[in-house]
């Protein structure tokens, strides 16, 4: 069973250009640098205003999601968190493919 993080965020269109450069930074790190993550994707509906934009993270375990947690990029990506209002962030093990 693995387990998947689900942030979410509004972001206004002036901005969403730089918020998804470091969103895909971070996501390229992850995925490159860290074995216990599967999966990042970002998805982003521009038809709302502001944009909604969702990641799909997946981590080997809570742990993995931990180490993430510490890492540069992440820490990076959170410098451009004044681009956008965080919303939930919701977490669930994975029970199926």
């Amino acid at each position: 069973m693995s387990y998947v993080v689900l942030p979410s965020f509004e972001v206004a269109e002036g901005d969403l250009d730089a918020f998804l450069a470091a969103a895909r930074a971070d996501a390229e790190a992850s995925l490159a640098s860290e074995p216990g993550c599967l999966q990042f994707d970002i998805a982003v509906n521009r038809e709302m205003s502001p944009a909604s934009v969702v990641f799909y993270e997946v981590y080997a375990d809570r742990a993995a999601f931990d180490r993430h947690l510490g890492t540069p990029h992440l820490e990076a990506f959170r410098a451009s968190l004044h681009l956008c209002r965080e919303g939930p962030v919701l977490f669930f093990d994975r029970v199926a493919p």
